[in-house]
């Protein structure tokens, strides 16, 4: 990453090392569903099947989600290949993070 990459994305990675995400849309749904993620991102590119899907179930389940750069990104971002949707298991870089998204 590079000196003008937001600092969310810093933390993102962290989150990443911490063991604390989830990647791939099927299994974000499935932890959506268990309740076990505190914050979801989605990228912008991602398809208008798979944002509806993943917006439907998160506000059904009330977790809050944010959707934010291209795919390529967010996966740069946790070192991984592309990445449509991520979801955030620990309160606390939830927490954070949405405060960095939110500025």
């Amino acid at each position: 990453m590079s000196r003008e990459d937001p600092a969310w994305l810093s933390l993102l990675g962290l989150c990443q090392r911490a063991n604390q995400l989830t990647t791939g849309e099927e299994l974000v749904l499935k932890e959506v569903r268990e309740r076990a993620l505190a914050l979801v991102l989605l990228s912008a590119d991602a398809s208008a099947g798979t944002k509806k899907k993943v917006l439907d179930k998160c506000g059904y389940y009330q977790i809050p989600v944010y959707v934010t750069s291209d795919r390529r990104t967010l996966g740069r971002a946790i070192g991984k290949a592309e990445r449509v949707v991520i979801g955030v298991r620990s309160e606390g870089f939830a927490k954070k993070l949405a405060t960095l998204l939110s500025q």
